[in-house]
């Protein structure tokens, strides 16, 4: 399983210690990191992941690989800049969201249009309908670390392809 974690590359201390705590998690689990391989959240998650042994992928915005943050396993250079984040979520069987700016929320719209569940760990409020409507969340909303992972193997797990 593979399971893509997004989040801002400037993340805020609790945002990272948070993406590392995931990557731990996912890690402990046999579940395949992909993110955008760069720093920030996407470096927590991978160090967190590697900490455990696990694997990581960053799908990279550049023309470099050597643009990749110290803990990705597997660099993919797409010469894409943000484009690149269509490639991100659409690797993850799910999608887990800490924190984030412009470019996580443009993941979380990319991975949403595509049905791919997305949760969300002290990231974006969405609903369904974008009226705030908390009937309709759009992003499964987790509690800490462990919970985001489990709700994500959850939803990863349930997901149906056609």
């Amino acid at each position: 399983m593979i399971i893509a974690v997004i989040g801002n590359s400037s993340a805020k201390p609790e945002h990272y210690a948070l993406a590392e705590a995931v990557g731990r998690e996912l890690a402990k689990r046999s579940v395949t990191v992909v993110c955008g391989g760069l720093s920030g959240v996407m470096e927590a998650v991978c160090k967190g992941a590697k900490s455990e042994g696990g694997m990581t992928i960053g799908i990279l915005p550049g023309q470099s690989s050597r643009d990749a943050n110290q803990y990705v396993d597997i660099p993919i250079v797409t010469t894409m800049g943000y484009s690149r984040n269509v490639i991100v979520v659409n690797t993850g069987e799910a999608v887990i969201s800490v924190g984030g700016a412009f470019g996580t929320l443009s993941e979380i719209a990319h991975a949403l249009s595509e049905n791919i569940p997305v949760i969300g760990l002290s990231s974006w409020p969405l609903t369904v309908k974008g009226d705030g409507d908390p009937v309709e969340p759009a992003i499964i909303n987790a509690a800490d670390a462990v919970d985001a992972v489990e709700k994500a193997i959850l939803a990863a797990s349930s997901r149906i392809y056609s």
